[in-house]
């Protein structure tokens, strides 16, 4: 996936979010398979484990198998058709996850030759704030980033001051 490019903005952000919220003393489980991202995690001091490449819309078991305090989903409800039942099942108190934000300016994105690497969702904030709320999480704090790219035209203008990315800390709400 990230052959030709490392988003480095994207880590420096995602990570700088994770600290503030989450101590290197709790664990994580982070949803996704090992990744770069879940490999940072690790080098600064962070106790991860990943989901194992289970499709997440029908089965839960790691979810439910897990003893993690903390929950990371970066860019992964995207790609989901019901994110919500997976926050249903999170056993978790904390979350800390990030998706890529509706651009106005472009269609969903769709990987022609990897199913797995799809969108079926392209969340605008408000929507995605509202799934969680729905799912009972309580968002403590939000934060959002452009993604400018050096290529001249429209959508590249347009993407050096829309905000592409949009990072939560949430609390689940016990009853």
């Amino acid at each position: 996936m990230y052959e030709k490019t490392f988003p480095n903005k994207r880590f420096q952000h995602t990570l700088a979010f994770l600290q503030k919220h989450v101590g290197t003393d709790e664990t994580v489980l982070d949803l996704g398979v090992p990744n770069p991202f879940s490999e940072i995690m690790v080098e600064h001091g962070y106790t991860v484990e990943n989901t194992g490449g289970e499709d997440l819309d029908i089965d839960f078991s790691t979810i439910e198998q897990s003893d993690a305090t903390v929950v990371t989903a970066f860019e992964i409800f995207e790609h989901l058709i019901a994110p919500f039942n997976v926050l249903r099942e999170l056993k978790a108190d904390k979350l800390v996850a990030s998706i890529p934000m509706r651009l106005w300016f472009s269609p969903a994105y769709q990987s022609k030759t990897d199913p797995w690497d799809r969108h079926y969702h392209e969340f605008e904030d408000w929507q995605f704030d509202w799934l969680l709320e729905k799912a009972g999480w309580v968002i403590k704090d939000r934060a959002k980033w452009t993604n400018p790219v050096k290529k001249i035209g429209i959508r590249p203008l347009l993407r050096q001051f829309t905000p592409r990315y949009y990072i939560v800390y949430a609390e689940k709400i016990r009853n």
